[in-house]
């Protein structure tokens, strides 16, 4: 489907006055005529304010809804979630501070982290010295 577009020139007067010249493209719409007052969706793509409540924004996990026939899950009181989920926020350490600790003492969890990461490290910098070879 070949897209056709005209090319117009408008002079703007304002009070006896030109105002400048305006190089304007526009191309056609798929069934033949553009839509008059058209701004390119400026207007469209702003937020607009929500219309729940509070009341249902706290009870409710808004969204979360993936079933056609379904309604969004309640939230349910802390004691009904299991105890991993509120450690998935936490900050872990990066590789250089399991670098500067003892790799013997490390727990088990901060040692596959140092693997993970410093074979990671060791793959980029040989990967950048093949690049400059």
């Amino acid at each position: 489907m070949a897209m056709s577009h005209v090319r117009s020139v408008r002079s703007h007067i304002v009070g006896n006055e030109a105002v400048g010249l305006v190089f304007r493209r526009a191309f056609a719409a798929a069934g033949g005529k553009a839509k008059k007052g058209s701004k390119g969706g400026a207007a469209g793509d702003a937020p607009k304010a929500s219309i729940l409540s509070k009341e249902v924004k706290s009870t409710t996990v808004v969204g979360a809804n993936i079933l056609k026939d379904g309604a969004d899950p309640k939230v349910l009181a802390d004691s009904e979630y299991p105890d991993w989920l509120f450690h998935l926020l936490d900050k872990r350490p990066a590789l250089s501070e399991l670098r500067r600790k003892n790799v013997e003492t490390l727990p088990y969890e901060d040692l596959k982290r140092f693997v993970k990461l410093d074979n990671r490290a060791r793959i980029k910098e040989n990967n950048s010295i093949k690049a400059k070879n």
